[in-house]
């Protein structure tokens, strides 16, 4: 017996010598040359970038993975016991390789061989995350061995939190979802917080196969393996019998990601991703995690969406019918044809079938419905005018515009306020024809103080055309530069009522060239006029003289120093607009006379935080040591930041031009909008053969500008100036931005005079006079002043205020 014992022990220990050799020997053929695992300590995943709106609002997002990474003290306990409950019960007792869960397998997975069955397996959470991040999804022994390796290394460097925040974070979950914070929101439209039982227990349910339990396609099946984890969860003691059942009785509904928070301003999105990239480059743009807070009002950006949509569709209504999207085949789907078409257009425009069509009517099908559309509402669909310039005859039978089949386009009347005349009150059936305009636009607002841009919208339609009229158009001012001209005579000492001769122009370009000969816009000559009258009225001619008076190479500096175009040809004709700029640029210009003549620079971006709230980007680089109290607001004094801008005119000189362009809106090209009771100022444009409209205006606190124009160049239209097609946007985005709001004044600077002259003469008058108007003047300023007068033979030379002879730098 005693032998037998002996000989027993021995063999045993033999075994386990081998044994332990054994495993020795596998720990060093497998684990000497594995990933190193210390490197998840400073793991940094994939994280998606958000883009946020002033107020907060989701504009987008951008990622490579769409994942959003979240510590684990911020995430739901239940949400935790979910994902154990599912996936790895005793995650909290094992060292890394569950063996009993082991043994269970492996003796079902010999139970089962030969049947046709899926082996079982018995990965715990720690095995997921060594195989996720450090291996390879090869099925084979070889993996296993160095997952489990791996595995009881990396539970000894981290702690259970540590390595249940890497899997949470890192598994995908179907739907483009990396981590549980993704998955939230791409199933439920919730964050994390916000998750019911049900949805928990669903999400739990999704690591084994994602595809199999979608909420849609596989209902049935998804909410079986929904149930199982409400069991599990339930037998794990983290939840109670009833809340189990409760959560089983309740129906797997998905809500998909809204994306943003009632704001949408696609060509700002697209701009603020291309400053990104320029400044961090993609990978940290679609990897980083970024948290960019631009300045977008969102407010704002719908109205000047609106606005821009509206003038786009009046003015192309004014040129003529072009014809109907279509012509609906026979035998079609009808509904999903109009839907089809549907889909590329803007909101509240929409595909309507024509059914029937008589003298003063014609009958659609819309929207799964029978309607109307009224001769009232489609009485401009008369065809385009000729290349002569001829309009055809107005329409009188819509029959002669369209046809039974034709697919076209229909908004409800609230939508075509300009359609809407003569009393005519339309019924609740009745639609507006409509049209997609081919003329673009663009419009952008800005705060003159800062620079931040709160609304662009550069085009009619985004998902037509992503390219931005407001910042990638180069095209001419026209008279909109005129201003600059202006305010560089009045730095030069000149004054709102100095008299400029109006009369023919004629300029020697040097031997070869034609003669350069400028022209009113009313082809006429008015004689001796006031620099205001000459910027409220547009005057071509004034202008000419005026920048011959001081110089091409003054208004080239003023052209540079207000961003509007950094080499301008020293060329006269610059001097009414010919050099090209963009639209931002004109109107952050513009922001600069208002704010008494300080630089500022358009921003779209107020701050940059990376992945770990560290703020890596600010807008406003002032100092404020003061702003940062450790032991909290007590009532302090507000602190008071320097001014930093720098001053780029004569706070004086600006204002004067500020009180000259709200002449502009009072008795000038800009009148149409005065009836708005506003203090409002601005200058339109308008280019050779009115290929080009701008108006830029603003308020004390506004800048506001609009360009309307083809993207291939040709005229608007006869007739169609700033003054018409931009104009009417500007003034709609104005009284609508404006509502609610104080009205107060024009900021003045300290040193000047107000005194009443005649709006047109410029000579002093009493105030009661009926063409009374309050000018302003520098201190040694009086109304009247100089003539300017270029006489020809004086080769370009000109009498400065103080009476010297300069000769000019004119080409």
């Amino acid at each position: 017996m005693l032998r037998f014992i002996s000989i027993t022990l021995s063999f045993v220990f033999l075994m386990c010598m081998l044994a332990g050799a054994g495993i020795l020997w596998v720990f060093w053929t497998y684990g000497k040359d594995l990933p190193d695992y210390q490197q998840l300590a400073n793991y940094e995943p994939p994280v998606v970038t958000r883009i946020h709106a002033g107020n907060g609002a989701l504009l987008a997002e951008y990622a490579s993975e769409k994942r959003l990474f979240v510590p684990v003290e911020a995430i739901p306990p239940r949400l935790i016991h979910a994902f154990i409950s599912a996936e790895d019960k005793e995650f909290y007792n094992h060292f890394g390789i569950d063996l009993r869960a082991l043994a269970r397998a492996i003796v079902t997975n010999i139970v089962n061989y030969g049947k046709g069955r899926r082996p079982v397996g018995a990965s715990t959470i720690t095995q997921q995350v060594t195989k996720n991040f450090l291996l390879t999804n090869e099925v084979s022994i070889e993996r296993k061995i160095k997952e489990a390796i791996l595995s009881l290394r990396m539970e000894r460097a981290f702690s259970k939190d540590q390595i249940l925040a890497l899997y949470l974070n890192e598994i995908y979950l179907g739907r483009g979802s990396y981590g549980v914070a993704a998955a939230a929101l791409n199933y439920f439209d919730k964050s994390l917080g916000q998750l019911e039982l049900p949805e928990i227990a669903y999400l739990a349910a999704l690591p084994k196969a994602p595809n199999n339990y979608h909420p849609v396609r596989n209902l049935r099946v998804a909410t079986i393996r929904r149930n199982w984890v409400l069991d599990e969860m339930q037998q794990n003691g983290y939840i109670s019998q009833n809340e189990a059942d409760a959560a089983k009785a309740v129906p797997l509904r998905m809500i998909g990601q809204s994306g943003f928070d009632a704001a949408e301003a696609p060509y700002f999105t697209e701009e603020v991703r291309r400053q990104l990239i320029s400044r961090f480059g993609e990978t940290s743009l679609y990897d980083g995690g970024l948290s960019v807070r631009t300045t977008l009002d969102p407010h704002l950006q719908q109205i000047a969406d609106n606005a821009l949509e509206h003038g786009l569709e009046a003015l192309d209504r004014r040129q003529g019918w072009r014809g109907p999207l279509g012509v609906m085949p026979q035998g079609a789907d009808i509904d999903k044809v109009l839907a089809a078409q549907t889909a590329k257009l803007r909101a509240n425009h929409f595909a309507a079938l024509v059914t029937k069509v008589g003298t003063r009517s014609a009958e659609i099908y819309v929207n799964g419905r029978n309607a109307i559309i009224p001769f009232e509402l489609a009485f401009w669909a008369y065809p385009p005018r000729r290349d002569d310039g001829i309009r055809p005859p107005p329409l009188r039978d819509l029959r002669k515009a369209l046809s039974k089949d034709h697919i076209v386009i229909v908004q409800p009347p609230g939508f075509t306020p300009d359609l809407i005349r003569n009393g005519f009150e339309p019924a609740p059936n009745h639609f507006a024809l409509g049209q997609r305009p081919d003329v673009e636009g663009a419009i952008v607002a800005l705060d003159p103080h800062t620079g931040r841009l709160l609304a662009m919208s550069g085009g009619y339609n985004y998902a037509e055309s992503e390219f931005n009229r407001a910042v990638q158009a180069v095209r001419q001012p026209g008279s909109a530069f005129k201003p600059f001209v202006y305010l560089a005579a009045l730095d030069a000492g000149y004054s709102p009522t100095t008299r400029i001769l109006d009369a023919p122009l004629v300029v020697d370009q040097g031997p070869g060239k034609p003669k350069w000969k400028p022209a009113n816009y009313t082809k006429r000559f008015y004689g001796p006029s006031i620099m205001r009258v000459g910027i409220e009225k547009s005057r071509n001619l004034m202008t000419a003289r005026l920048a011959m008076t001081i110089g091409m190479e003054r208004v080239q500096n003023y052209a540079k120093r207000f961003g509007l175009n950094d080499n301008l040809p020293p060329f006269l004709s610059m001097s009414l607009g010919a050099g090209e700029t963009t639209l931002l640029r004109l109107t952050s210009a513009y922001g600069m006379l208002v704010n008494g003549g300080r630089k500022i620079t358009p921003s779209l971006i107020d701050r940059i935080q990376d992945r770990h709230g560290k703020t890596i980007y600010r807008h406003d680089a002032r100092d404020c040591g003061s702003c940062v109290v450790p032991d909290g607001w007590s009532n302090q004094p507000i602190p008071t930041l320097p001014d930093t801008r720098e001053q780029l005119t004569d706070p004086a000189s600006a204002f004067q031009m500020v009180s000259m362009l709200e002449g502009v809106i009072k008795r000038g090209t800009g009148r149409s909008i005065n009836d708005l009771d506003l203090v409002v100022g601005g200058k339109t444009g308008t280019t050779n053969d009115n290929t080009n409209g701008w108006f830029i205006g603003f308020t004390p606190d506004l800048a506001i500008g609009v360009f309307i124009g083809y993207d291939r160049p040709r005229p608007l239209g006869k007739r169609e100036t700033g003054s018409t097609v931009a104009v009417p946007i500007f003034g709609d985005f104005l009284m609508r931005s404006q509502i609610d709001k104080p009205v107060i004044p024009f900021r003045r600077p300290n040193d000047i005079q107000v005194i009443p002259v005649h709006a047109e003469t410029g000579e002093r008058v009493l105030p009661k006079d009926p063409q009374a108007i309050l000018e302003i003047f520098k201190p040694g300023q009086r109304p009247g002043g100089v003539l300017i007068d270029v006489a020809p033979g004086m080769d370009g030379q000109a009498t400065t205020p103080g009476g010297t002879l300069a000769t000019q730098g004119l080409y």
